[in-house]
């Protein structure tokens, strides 16, 4: 039996996604980086594994939890359209109206925020085009890849050639979501507000962070749990 300390941190957030709010109170990375060991994310980190182990130890139960990995491939892309895509064509606007604002007012005495609102315009130009990707080209494949596999039948190969290639570029383009939101948490000092922080202000931070909470679930069930899926069913229905 593997020993939690060796599983991967992707793992444990497939088997129990509250794990995912341990390690992001520890700063660890579970989705796009999700794929080392929990003893070497620690050390990448410098979080005290004991201190870890401790935390995903006594993990309460918090509320209704799905277990993904169950869930058939087009139902569990249908539910990150449905869920994540909307939340972030839904948020955007938002986010692009309170950047603007609050670095238009207070940009003299937090000049961080002219960068945060011009990294943030890039994550939600990137993401658009990202997620119009997913929805018109790999989604539809995944789903009718599916539909064969459960007919025993083959589906010809497409114009991409093999599943691999668009859903490295979508690995790569979570990644460099992910970074610009890094470098965002970075410049907010994760979303620590000043003390002169006035409504917009606080509004703009709690959305930026809850838009990044949201982002790391949706790229963990796309790289750690749909994309793996689809990946090996391709190679039992491609002709």
């Amino acid at each position: 039996m593997v020993s939690i300390k060796d599983k991967t941190v992707a793992e444990l957030v497939s088997e129990n996604i509250n794990t995912a709010h341990v390690f992001k109170k520890h700063g660890i990375d579970f989705c796009c980086g999700g794929g080392i060991s929990i003893s070497r994310a620690c050390k990448k980190n410098q979080v005290k594994l004991d201190v870890l182990l401790n935390d995903l130890q006594n993990l309460e139960d918090k509320g209704r939890t799905y277990d993904y990995k169950k869930w058939n491939l087009h139902f569990l892309a249908q539910h990150i359209q449905n869920v994540h895509h909307s939340y972030v064509e839904d948020s955007i606007p938002l986010l692009i109206q309170y950047s603007n604002k609050v670095a238009s007012v207070h940009s003299k005495t937090n000049p961080e925020l002219i960068q945060i609102k011009k990294l943030f315009a890039e994550v939600a130009n990137e993401l658009s085009q990202h997620l119009r990707k997913e929805e018109l080209i790999l989604f539809p494949f995944i789903a009718k890849m599916e539909a064969a596999f459960k007919k025993g039948e083959k589906v010809e190969r497409p114009h991409f050639g093999t599943i691999e290639n668009p859903i490295a570029m979508m690995e790569d383009e979570h990644e460099a979501a992910g970074d610009k939101f890094k470098e965002i948490a970075d410049l907010t000092n994760n979303y620590t507000l000043p003390p002169h922080a006035c409504n917009t202000y606080k509004a703009l931070y709690h959305k930026l962070e809850e838009f990044e909470n949201d982002l790391h679930l949706h790229i963990h069930l796309e790289n750690n749990i749909l994309f793996p899926k689809a990946l090996a069913m391709e190679k039992e229905t491609l002709s």
